[in-house]
């Protein structure tokens, strides 16, 4: 019998590796550095180009744990479909592709595709974040707190559209927590 997360995995890495083969922009550049013990923790999704498994997702949140090996633990879970909704966990595992900036990684989500993930935007307090990737067809926009100013969140836009993406397929992903 077949594994629903297995097939799931399958479908994303496909996904993400077809949109590999189809790049023809500039490089996009990640930050200069990044301080991983600093950067692991809890990442609300404030907003994404949804992958296929995303469409949908209420109170996302990406978590990164830093491994004694230098691998990431990622924990990815949301409501699927309302905030009531079932709740989807996926466990990808990253890999610093780039250790002298620590901001470019491989995400696995099924052996051996490593998916492109670029932390190209990073505010200096470590609040918000921009993991994009060099085709731009997935990006997404993160935050510590479940919620950014309307302000913060057209600045962030603003920073997605100088990267060459068509900022109107961004969509804000619902966070509502007691």
């Amino acid at each position: 019998m077949i594994n629903n997360h297995m097939v799931i995995s399958t479908l994303l890495a496909s996904a993400l590796m077809l949109g590999a083969c189809q790049s023809t922009q500039a490089p996009l550049a990640t930050v200069p550095k990044v301080d991983l013990p600093r950067y692991m923790g809890d990442w609300y999704v404030i907003a994404n180009i949804p992958t296929f498994i995303e469409k949908g997702a209420h109170n996302a949140i990406e978590s990164y744990r830093l491994d004694t090996d230098g691998t990431i633990a990622v924990t990815f879970t949301f409501r699927d479909g309302a905030f009531d909704g079932k709740e989807k966990r996926y466990t990808p595992r990253g890999f610093v592709r780039d250790t002298h900036s620590n901001a470019l990684w491989g995400m696995i989500y099924m052996w051996p595709i490593k998916a492109d993930f670029r932390i190209t935007y990073l505010a200096d307090d470590y609040s918000q974040t921009i993991i994009s990737r060099q085709q731009r067809d997935y990006v997404w926009i993160m935050a510590r707190t479940p919620t950014v100013s309307e302000a913060d969140y057209q600045r962030l836009l603003k920073i997605v559209e100088t990267q060459g993406y068509e900022v109107r397929r961004v969509q804000k992903v619902p966070q509502q927590w007691q």
